[in-house]
């Protein structure tokens, strides 16, 4: 069945791993429209950073990196990280007159002959190479414990978390050992009944600024695994945990005492295996993202190992696809670099 539309390259996700794309298309000479397009499912610029929770400030951030050709520029520190992101990629868009079309949920990827078929309910996009730059964020990850199921309380992944509100005067088991558990524990406590921090792993805290050369070395962690075909591992196990002014007032008030896992839930709270029980009217999981690549499940792309195997940002069961903000580049830090690399080998696939 011949597609409703044919590109050259065709790019999933308007964040900065697929706007550092779209840059570096339009700079190789593929023309918008004809050339490439981009699909977002979002309803407006900003990628993941959009939902972000309204108290994530600018200043709370790890690092905001400059797409390529604009500077991201000193916005005031005081202002929601959702709101001056969205502005920011917005405006690259409007500058560089990126094509990118939304909303648009992509539903699949599937090989037809010289082409691979990106499909929405509603269009097809036929192209020689597609970039797909989906992130973690439409994937929050839920682990299981027994009795979860009859847990009477609210239990809030940090994709649903909205504001301290609903906390106020409540019981709060947070599960989770990266930064943002870290910064949700700091913002809750004060207004929750009591918090209680648990995590599989005693944190490891770094006392020092995070730095790129900090990212360049998670990124370099997580790039021997990918290429080995093992799922990527979550980011605080490759980063550690910065030791900011805020952590360290929490860790001195106590805020910030990490337990180990409890071994199930009841109605009413959690309960480790030597019987200690702490109640609870709300657990809130900061238990991180999984890769969203269901759209590419037509490709049969898993390893053995239950990843995918990557050559940099190629596919290596797939040359005609390359997956930015996956693994490696699954940060601001990799995914400005990881656009330009996909551009590259790309170009280099079709002859240009």
């Amino acid at each position: 069945m011949k597609a409703d539309h044919e590109v050259d390259v065709a790019v999933i996700g308007a964040g900065q791993a697929g706007l550092s794309a779209a840059y570096h298309l339009r700079r190789a000479g593929f023309a918008n429209e004809a050339g490439f397009v981009v699909l977002d499912h979002g309803k407006r610029p900003g990628g993941a950073w959009q939902y972000r929770w309204p108290s994530l400030l600018v200043e709370k951030v790890h690092g905001i990196y400059d797409l390529p050709g604009m500077a991201f520029g000193t916005p005031d520190p005081k202002l929601p990280a959702a709101d001056v992101v969205s502005e920011y990629f917005g405006r690259f868009e409007r500058t560089y007159d990126l094509p990118v079309h939304r909303p648009v949920d992509v539903l699949s990827v599937s090989a037809e002959g010289d082409r691979l078929v990106v499909a929405s309910a509603a269009e097809t996009w036929a192209a020689r190479a597609v970039i797909s730059a989906t992130g973690t964020w439409d994937r929050p990850f839920w682990p299981y414990y027994p009795g979860q199921e009859t847990f009477r309380g609210r239990q809030v992944h940090t994709a649903g978390y909205t504001g301290v509100g609903d906390f106020r005067g409540k019981r709060v088991v947070v599960v989770g050992g990266g930064a943002s558990a870290v910064q949700l524990l700091l913002e809750i406590a004060p207004f929750a009944h009591s918090t209680r921090w648990v995590t599989r792993r005693p944190p490891v805290w770094r006392d020092e600024p995070f730095s790129e050369d900090w990212g360049r070395e998670a990124v370099a962690k997580v790039d021997r695994r990918v290429r080995e075909g093992l799922p990527p591992e979550s980011v605080v196990s490759v980063t550690d945990l910065a030791v900011t002014p805020e952590v360290r007032a929490g860790l001195e008030a106590g805020i910030l005492d990490r337990h180990p896992m409890f071994e199930r839930i009841t109605p009413d709270g959690v309960v480790w295996a030597d019987g200690t029980f702490e109640p609870a009217d709300i657990i809130l999981w900061a238990t991180g993202f999984r890769a969203a690549i269901d759209h590419l499940a037509p490709l049969r792309l898993r390893a053995p190992g239950g990843g995918i195997r990557m050559d940099g940002t190629r596919v290596v069961a797939e040359p005609r696809l390359h997956l930015i903000g996956y693994g490696p580049s699954a940060s601001t830090v990799g995914a400005n670099r990881a656009g330009r690399t996909a551009v590259t080998e790309i170009r280099r696939l079709l002859g240009r």
